[in-house]
């Protein structure tokens, strides 16, 4: 699952940003709001983490113009205001959760984990697919109930699949959950990646499915 972070002091962003891919989430990185809302327009996010003191566009703006083109998707504020009245602006245009800077970045990752469950899996902890399962809590799959060794890549493939049940995925839709900004995604890259998933999940039950001229499709035979 692919996050944005938005964060312009730079020892924190980059303190957030590795934490973040060390729990295994592919993340961009920018540092002012007008670069974020641009991103926001143009990518596919899970989540986006918003500071609110950004230079060129402040993070309500970025919000605001988030919601007003219909985007639903989740927004954690981290913000070194502690005012009520700037948690209850942020709410109302839309913001799905606040962190008060300072902060640990466990409880971070539990809000981030959180956020995610909510608006990716229906508020569920766990997504399946015939003998495929899913854990957002450990952020692991496992097959037939033994752990499934994943890289980081396959991970994120079949992450973005598992948790859209029953829906063809292009290869570009894969690739924008898998590769940042600052990274070259290829049709080729993606060919491989399924390959191998398709390896892993051989005589399970579950296989990928590929739509040609359309994309992939998990699904479990007889499901």
């Amino acid at each position: 699952m692919r996050i944005l972070l938005v964060e312009d002091h730079p020892q924190l962003a980059a303190s957030v940003a590795q934490a973040l891919k060390a729990a295994g989430w592919t993340v961009d990185l920018l540092h002012d709001g007008v670069a974020a809302d641009l991103a926001l327009a143009g990518e596919d996010y899970a989540l986006a983490v918003l500071d609110i003191g950004l230079p060129r566009l402040d993070g309500f703006e970025v919000l605001a113009r988030l919601r007003d083109r219909g985007q639903t998707l989740p927004v954690l504020m981290l913000t070194a205001r502690g005012e009520v009245k700037d948690r209850v602006h942020g709410l109302n245009l839309g913001a799905d959760d606040y962190l008060a800077k300072p902060f640990e970045l466990s409880e971070l990752e539990a809000r981030v984990k959180a956020l995610l469950r909510r608006s990716v899996l229906g508020g569920e902890q766990q997504q399946r697919c015939g003998e495929l399962l899913y854990d957002l809590g450990t952020r692991r799959f496992s097959l037939r109930g033994e752990p499934l060794s994943l890289t980081s890549r396959e991970q994120a493939v079949l992450e973005a699949m598992i948790a859209r049940p029953g829906r063809v995925m292009s290869k570009e839709q894969l690739a924008a959950q898998v590769f940042g900004l600052d990274e070259e995604a290829s049709s080729d890259a993606m060919e491989i990646y399924v390959h191998r998933l398709r390896k892993k999940l051989e005589g399970s039950g579950v296989r990928i499915v590929t739509f040609r001229g359309l994309g992939y499709l998990l699904e479990a035979v007889g499901g």
